[in-house]
């Protein structure tokens, strides 16, 4: 994966010069169990212009969202301590963290886990392995103000 990473980071620093500076002030929670995909996103949106905090399972991603609330929010489904879909649950019914994107990721595509997740709370869902500059794409749509919210 590193290579990967390597890889992709070279060309979009080819493409684009220099770091998205839209992104410099969104904040995102990455949240997985799994170090290596955890470290890959992370280091691929820090380098696109994201700031970026990660957590381990889904206890740490409540507490560390209640504390300070991202601008979205990474969420892997399959964790220890509290799983993913638990801890989207419990965002989505706290006034302080319900109006923040969750993307729910897994790698355990099945019929029915894409609705699974929506009724959960997540406002996307997103197969793994998913490459960071589709990632990418993906938080910057879902952060993209809608005309309903900017009108008088």
């Amino acid at each position: 994966m590193t290579a990967s990473l390597t890889q992709t980071l070279e060309i979009r620093t080819a493409d684009a010069g220099e770091p998205d500076a839209s992104a410099e002030r969104r904040r995102v929670l990455v949240v997985d169990d799994f170090d290596d995909a955890r470290e890959m996103y992370a280091e691929y949106l820090e380098f696109v212009g994201f700031q970026v905090d990660v957590a381990r399972n889904g206890v740490e991603a409540v507490e560390k969202a209640q504390g300070a609330p991202p601008d979205i929010i990474l969420m892997d489904l399959s964790l220890p301590v509290m799983d993913g879909w638990e801890a989207t649950r419990r965002l989505k019914q706290d006034l302080r963290t319900r109006d923040i994107p969750v993307m729910a990721l897994s790698g355990h595509v099945l019929a029915g886990n894409a609705e699974q997740a929506k009724q959960a709370g997540a406002d996307e869902f997103v197969a793994k392995p998913c490459l960071p500059q589709d990632l990418e794409a993906r938080i910057h749509r879902m952060l993209k103000p809608s005309k309903a919210k900017n009108s008088p």
